[in-house]
């Protein structure tokens, strides 16, 4: 049976969702600094391939985070459209969750995560 949810809860959601982002967008700057740093002290082939590497890994989180903030920013255009087509009965509507877009953030937030590990391991293991 299909979840439904008031628009309020929706919307609560989304913004929730969004400080998250901007949250992952601020340690993505951090995380690049870092990189920089080791980088410019460590000349060797190892320490610039592993450097390319998670720089490389970064700018594929933020390509995500731009599909992440896209997808839950289109969503919330849907919710408003709906506010507009019916403002009087959108306290008693119910919506389906937003399963995809809630999945879509979990695993955004694994794979960031184990990203943050391994980036500090190599990070303590150059600076």
């Amino acid at each position: 049976m299909e979840t439904k949810k008031t628009i309020y809860d929706l919307h609560e959601e989304h913004k929730t969702w969004l400080n998250k982002i901007l949250f992952y967008k601020d340690e993505l700057k951090i995380m690049d600094k870092r990189i920089l740093e080791v980088a410019e002290k460590n000349t060797s082939k190892e320490v610039r391939a592993l450097a390319d590497h998670f720089s490389n890994q970064l700018i594929i989180q933020k390509e995500q985070i731009d599909i992440l903030t896209h997808d839950i920013k289109s969503h919330e255009l849907f919710l408003e459209a709906a506010v507009l087509d019916n403002p009087h009965a959108i306290d008693h509507e119910k919506f389906s969750d937003h399963k995809k877009h809630r999945q879509s953030i979990t695993t955004f937030e694994k794979l960031f995560k184990e990203l943050r590990e391994e980036l500090i391991d190599f990070l303590s293991k150059w600076m």
